[in-house]
């Protein structure tokens, strides 16, 4: 294409130029001029965030949720909320640009972003597997997994194969524990549900008979020493050059929020409490005792013993290195 100085013409003409739209703001600087406060080239895209609506990543959402900054950070990510099994399915299919997702959904194609998980130091409440008396580890035969996890899945699966010497056949269903317990021998709860039985316990059993409850967390705990982790934030790398956010700027916001979400936590309680049938204190526990929201060390080396583990079982891929943002 000529420069403009480089055209001779005759006589005055009309030109009509065409330029690809953008949402770049234009700002008129003269009859002859046109700057705008983004460079010509790439158009904006916000980074599309699958979120999920549980009660333990509250925290780790408070920025993106709640003024001051809620609005400042609409304009370069655009949320939508659904379960934790789908963020990675999203995220893969380029329907999303970051999620939470679960660790047993991490990919080559993925990065970790630093800084925060979805964790827990010994026990987590809110991943339970109940084993209907008289039943054992040793002697289940199916187990009804509730689907909003992967890696509960799959904890449960190392748990029976590597340490206790079973292959139990898992089922899709929901989480009612009543009808996944009558049909059958166990039920993996996650999430809300799990709570919700916990404070149900006897209603549950009175309906079903005794059962034993395991905290999946701390039976990872007791047997490797690690800490139990759920889920992290990745991303498709690729994605920030269209968002204009940098790694750094990326990895800053989401830690801030989960910062600003843990000086928050009595405001948590209060705003979930309706949404849960759930006590106050159990919330507030919750959030401080029982989930823990730093992308540690030892968190990693879970991470890793976790792909390590079900990749040698047959229940997850090979995923032979981590990949970080």
């Amino acid at each position: 294409m000529l420069p403009v100085t480089a055209l001779q013409l005759r006589y005055p003409v009309a030109l009509l130029v065409l330029m690809e739209a953008d949402d770049r703001t234009p700002h008129l600087i003269s009859s002859q001029r046109i700057f705008y406060t983004r460079p010509l080239g790439n158009s904006f895209h916000p980074v599309r965030v699958a979120a999920i609506s549980f009660l333990n990543p509250a925290p780790l959402m408070w920025d993106f949720e709640h003024p001051p900054l809620s609005s400042a950070l609409s304009e370069h990510y655009q949320l939508h909320y659904t379960l934790p099994a789908l963020c990675a399915d999203e995220l893969l299919a380029g329907r999303a640009d970051l999620g939470l997702i679960p660790i047993a959904a991490l990919t080559p194609e993925l990065a970790i972003v630093p800084g925060c998980t979805i964790a827990s130091l010994d026990r987590v409440r809110s991943i339970q597997l109940i084993v209907k008396q008289p039943h054992t580890l040793e002697s289940v035969r199916t187990v009804a997994a509730h689907n909003a996890s992967r890696s509960s899945r799959a904890y449960a699966e190392i748990l029976f194969r590597r340490f206790h010497g079973n292959s139990p056949s898992f089922v899709t269903a929901s989480g009612d524990p009543v009808k996944m317990l009558q049909e059958a021998d166990a039920a993996l709860l996650i999430g809300d549900p799990a709570l919700l039985a916990l404070e149900s316990r006897a209603q549950i059993e009175e309906a079903v008979g005794p059962c034993q409850w395991l905290d999946i967390a701390h039976e990872w705990r007791t047997l490797t020493g690690l800490p139990w982790v759920a889920a992290v934030w990745a991303v498709r790398p690729e994605s920030l050059a269209a968002s204009h956010l940098t790694a750094a700027q990326l990895t800053d916001h989401l830690t801030g929020s989960r910062d600003h979400g843990l000086a928050h936590i009595d405001d948590l309680v209060h705003e979930w409490t309706p949404r849960i049938a759930v006590p106050a204190t159990t919330i507030h526990h919750y959030l401080t005792a029982n989930i823990h929201y730093t992308l540690t060390d030892d968190c990693i080396r879970t991470i890793e013993l976790f792909r390590s583990y079900a990749a040698e079982d047959g229940i997850l891929p090979p995923l032979p290195d981590l990949r970080f943002l």
